[in-house]
């Protein structure tokens, strides 16, 4: 049996992760993975990338952005590829962050429906397009220069 390559070509890892060669690039200027350089500057991946891309886009799946899955591959020792011990501990620490927003969805859904059913769409009272108008008491206008000019809110 040949023995494999330790290292990839970008075009061998996009192919074999189905990850563009963009998103490579992309993905190795935010630091999610990295490569070595060749003499003529091409871009040459250790074999382990294809584990560590499998693991940001399944993080992405689950709705993670690139940053908090940088910052969990930045709690594993320099170089080393997630393994399924790694994946068990960092969905642990995601699942509370992961229940607030399914928790934060579903009182959109709920809001929502109750907007269909309402047909407002006030900027005044909806909550979907006026969430948390802390200056809606003011009135129309830029309320914050009006008051500056009054002395303040």
């Amino acid at each position: 049996m040949p023995k494999l390559p330790d290292h990839l070509t970008i075009g061998e890892v996009s192919r074999r992760s189905g990850v563009p060669h963009t998103a490579l690039r992309f993905y190795e200027e935010r630091g999610l993975i990295s490569s070595e350089r060749t003499a003529g500057n091409q871009r040459k991946y250790p074999r382990a990338v294809l584990r560590r891309l499998a693991f940001i886009r399944t993080a992405q799946r689950v709705g993670l952005s690139l940053e908090e899955i940088r910052d969990a591959l930045g709690t594993l020792p320099e170089g080393r590829t997630p393994t399924k011990a790694d994946w068990s501990r960092l969905s642990h620490v995601w699942r509370g962050e992961l229940d607030a927003r399914i928790d934060a969805m579903q009182r959109l859904r709920d809001r929502l429906t109750a907007c269909i059913g309402c047909g407002c769409l006030s900027l005044k009272s909806c909550h979907l397009i006026n969430k948390d108008d802390l200056l809606a008491d003011y009135g129309p206008g830029a309320p914050r220069l009006k008051a500056a000019s009054e002395g303040g809110i």
